[in-house]
């Protein structure tokens, strides 16, 4: 009898669940996230231990299993998983926003006055450097000039790259600076604006921006250091707590790695080696760097970039610009130099995301990577990405899918750029532009982000985009192109999973999921179920990642 009875205690203790290890519970919330199929998932309460989510559920199970748990009420506040910026520049926005910052402005008599101000308060700067400026937005219908910009410093170099990074307008010392006239011949890839006289008259593009470069002074290491504190910050601010960095070179990847190792990482980096090139033999040499420091640090890919950008007319076209008869863009490498780096980046075991926004680079690339495949069989698990994937003509989408391709796109490009793209390229070939549920419904997984500081680091301003293709004013009713919309289910999954997925990351990031690294954010209103308009002026209240807190809003 008494051996029967402890059997059947034993049984008892066997079947019943055991009490949860856990140091974090944030109950209390009105929570979502996506399963590992995609599938929309709602909880009222999350459980955490060591960084690591142990379940979600309702306050009241979750309570019972929390033990000596800190608790976080949430107030009922809606929770969603971090998001994860698929393509940014995390220096280039640190760098952005502590120097020349003209990405808001309206105007070209309002981004002169910005350079004058910035000028008058740094009179020890030798160089006056910034960027962000779009003529499109501007309404100029041609690029800013020298002597323009002369007119309110004319004492030092003035150098100041276009919204997309593809061009740059400098002053008069500049361009004296940098030994450029008349006879001054275009590098590949890049083109000087000049004026009737054949002067250069402020703007390089591409390739050219390299002419001025040449002599700008190199950035310290101090300057890297405030860039990157810069970026953190503003990036946790709006609910990033990844992000795939778009290209950096040897300096930011040892500042990358000191910063892992000091645990001062507050969003997890995935690094794209910019070319494979000096940097990319010297940070390649033991092979890729795979979750360093707790998945703080991932560096196992190469950035190529096959042209230039639609703004700038630097994006190849397989014709000429509908608005510039002349011009079909530029193609920066000849398809048998692509190939080969490719394939020098496959060799090493790297996956490779190329930059291609007109419909020849995108076939260039695709060409590309079917050639390098042929020596690289096996780099097609790579998970190999083309970035932005902007405009492709029609009969080259179903290519993303035979090729294993992921599509890297930024949904905030196309409301960004709807005031000027059918003019560049017309009506048909704006068809396979922005062209997001065209990849969608082949089976491309598409993973989204904002090309910051391109466009704002904010991912939910790329969620609104990506929902509604309307700009913040509401225009046009009813959106740009409207069936490519994505639902806000497919849009999230972009900004999560997906973008997991394209750094090989979606069994650690991306959901909520037991197991998973607790990555999340709290948010003022839900946006699952409130107008679509209010999304892109969603506040972000508190950025955990790890299961600590990296921001939290002020009242």
């Amino acid at each position: 009898m008494i051996r029967s009875l402890r059997f059947s205690l034993l049984a008892l203790l066997v079947l019943a669940p055991a009490a949860s290890a856990a140091d974090l519970l944030v109950s209390n919330v009105n929570g979502y996230t996506l399963d590992s199929h995609g599938r929309l998932q709602h909880f009222q309460a999350l459980l955490v231990d060591q960084g690591k989510v142990v379940a979600t559920g309702t306050s009241a199970d979750l309570i019972k299993r929390a033990g000596g748990a800190k608790v976080v009420d949430g107030h009922g506040k809606t929770l969603l998983p971090g998001l994860i910026d698929a393509h940014g520049h995390v220096l280039e926005l640190g760098y952005a926003r502590n120097s020349v910052d003209l990405s808001t402005t309206k105007s070209l008599d309002e981004a002169l006055a910005k350079v004058k101000a910035y000028a008058a308060a740094h009179p020890d700067a030798t160089w006056i450097r910034g960027g962000g400026w779009n003529q499109e937005i501007w309404k100029l219908g041609r690029f800013p000039t020298a002597q323009e910009l002369d007119a309110v410093v004319s004492d030092r170099p003035v150098w100041l790259s276009r919204i997309d990074g593809h061009a740059a307008w400098a002053n008069s010392a500049a361009i004296k600076l940098a030994g450029v006239g008349k006879t001054t011949r275009e590098p590949s890839g890049g083109r000087i604006e000049r004026d009737a006289h054949g002067n250069p008259s402020g703007v390089f593009v591409d390739g050219a921006v390299d002419l001025v470069n040449a002599v700008v002074p190199a950035l310290t290491q101090q300057d890297r250091i405030e860039a990157l504190d810069t970026a953190l910050a503003e990036m946790a601010s709006v609910g990033l707590t990844g992000i795939s960095d778009a290209g950096i070179d040897l300096e930011n990847y040892q500042l990358y790695r000191q910063y892992a190792d000091a645990h001062k990482l507050t969003a997890r980096i995935y690094a794209m080696i910019r070319d494979t090139g000096e940097a990319f033999d010297a940070i390649s040499k033991d092979g890729p760097l795979i979750s360093y420091g707790n998945d703080f640090l991932t560096v196992r890919a190469v950035k190529l970039f096959a042209d230039g950008a639609l703004g700038s007319r630097g994006a190849a076209m397989l014709k000429p610009y509908s608005d510039d008869p002349h011009n079909s863009g530029l193609l920066f490498l000849p398809p048998a130099v692509m190939t080969s780096k490719i394939e020098k980046a496959f060799g090493k075991g790297y996956q490779v995301g190329i930059h291609a926004i007109g419909d020849h680079a995108n076939r260039e690339v695709l060409d590309s990577f079917a050639a390098a495949y042929k020596t690289h069989p096996e780099a097609v698990a790579l998970r190999n990405r083309v970035e932005h994937a902007q405009i492709v003509s029609m009969q080259d989408i179903p290519r993303f899918v035979s090729l294993h391709l992921i599509a890297s796109m930024q949904p905030t490009h196309a409301t960004s750029d709807m005031n000027m793209a059918e003019d560049r390229i017309g009506h048909e070939r704006i068809k396979g532009a922005y062209a997001w549920q065209s990849f969608l419904k082949q089976g491309t997984v598409i993973a989204a982000g904002s090309d910051f500081p391109v466009e704002s680091p904010d991912p939910f301003y790329g969620l609104y985009s990506a929902v509604t293709r309307e700009d913040h004013q509401g225009q046009p009713p009813g959106g740009w192109y409207p069936q490519q919309d994505l639902s806000l289910t497919e849009a999230l999954r972009a900004f999560t999973l997906d973008a997991a997925y394209a750094e090989h990351a979606e069994k650690t990031l991306g959901t909520l999921e037991p197991g998973k690294w607790a990555d999340f954010i709290l948010i003022d209103h839900d946006v699952m179920k409130d107008p679509s308009s209010k999304i892109w002026n969603t506040k972000v209240l508190q950025t955990w990642v790890g299961g600590k807190q990296v921001y939290v809003a002020r009242d």
